[in-house]
């Protein structure tokens, strides 16, 4: 199984990518500089494009959620890392009532430093009654948590205390998490969603068609460095993908491979970011992304039209 610290490192090198994508104009993130330092690798350009649609299809799909539950929702952020999300919600006057980051402790802590030590991010955290210990945070409607997500005990302590309301409209979003979960327990904590939020939607990004050359190449690449991917069978396909949430009390799911999620993409946003970097072979992007997709699940209590929530503009 992997190690909870080759897992974290996996976080930290995402986090570096994006940095990275950042400063070469990909998108725009004024916060993710003060969460991660510079760092002195390149990236080719066909990883910045896929941070690129990685980021942007997530965005789409929770603004989408925020603005149809008219901002009377709630997000949670499963092993949300270094993730500047709920800084830009804040900047776009997008944000929900509750947004809450859940991540190993030694995750939360280094966050919860880099919050308490840099002005522009503490100051747009709301300035009653911030309440900051080594692991979590705490504020109106910001809550850094630390735990482990196969841990549901400890995943419904420290959702209650950070007052979240399982009545009202919720999305969770997870990026590269779940395939690092043994699939039976992901399986659980999906089940276990389902059975506690009537009003939920699910965004996952993830490996899929893990099961050729390439994907075995990409398991090789991470098993070296003591990391494995002990949830990738449910990685097979799209199929697998969609079925783990069908399977699990969710109403219905829907997938996408990255190849289809990037043209779905503005096409001027699309032609903007091509120009940022030359890229010498397009069939390398194609491979790469064909080994990634974006999921989307929900369960929809209230009748609030979650099944209309998609990446058409």
């Amino acid at each position: 199984m992997a190690t909870e610290d080759a897992v974290i490192a996996t976080n930290d090198d995402a986090a570096q990518c994006k940095r990275y994508a950042v400063e070469k104009g990909y998108w725009n993130d004024p916060y993710i500089s003060l969460m991660i330092p510079k760092g002195s690798a390149r990236h080719a350009p066909e990883i910045n494009r896929g941070y690129f649609a990685r980021i942007s299809s997530i965005r789409l799909l929770l603004e989408k959620f925020i603005k149809l539950t008219n901002k009377k929702c709630q997000v949670i952020n499963l092993g949300a890392g270094y993730d500047t999300t709920f800084w830009r919600l804040k900047d776009a006057h997008l944000m929900p009532q509750k947004f809450v980051e859940i991540d190993f402790p030694v995750v939360t802590a280094k966050k919860c430093h880099h919050i308490k030590s840099k002005k522009p991010l503490l100051d747009k955290i709301s300035n009653d009654d911030i309440m900051l210990s080594k692991y979590d945070l705490h504020s109106a409607n910001y809550h850094i948590v630390g735990a482990n997500l196969t841990e549901l005990g400890d995943i419904e302590k420290k959702l209650q205390e950070s007052g979240i309301d399982r009545s009202i409209p919720t999305v969770f979003i997870a990026e590269c998490v779940l395939v690092y979960i043994d699939s039976n327990k992901s399986g659980r904590l999906i089940k276990w969603i389902s059975d506690h939020f009537p009003t939920a939607f699910f965004i996952n990004y993830e490996q899929v068609n893990m099961g050729d050359k390439f994907g075995q190449v990409m398991m090789d690449n991470l098993r070296s460095r003591d990391c494995y991917l002990t949830g990738v069978s449910a990685c097979a396909n799209l199929q697998s993908q969609m079925q783990r949430f069908t399977s699990n009390g969710w109403a219905d799911a829907d997938a996408l491979e990255m190849n289809k999620v990037y043209n779905c993409l503005p096409t001027d946003e699309l032609r903007r970011i091509e120009k940022i970097e030359f890229m010498d072979e397009r069939e390398l992007m194609v491979q790469l992304f064909s080994h990634y997709c974006l999921v989307w699940a929900y369960k929809d209590t209230l009748n609030i039209g979650l099944e209309t929530i998609d990446l058409s503009l």
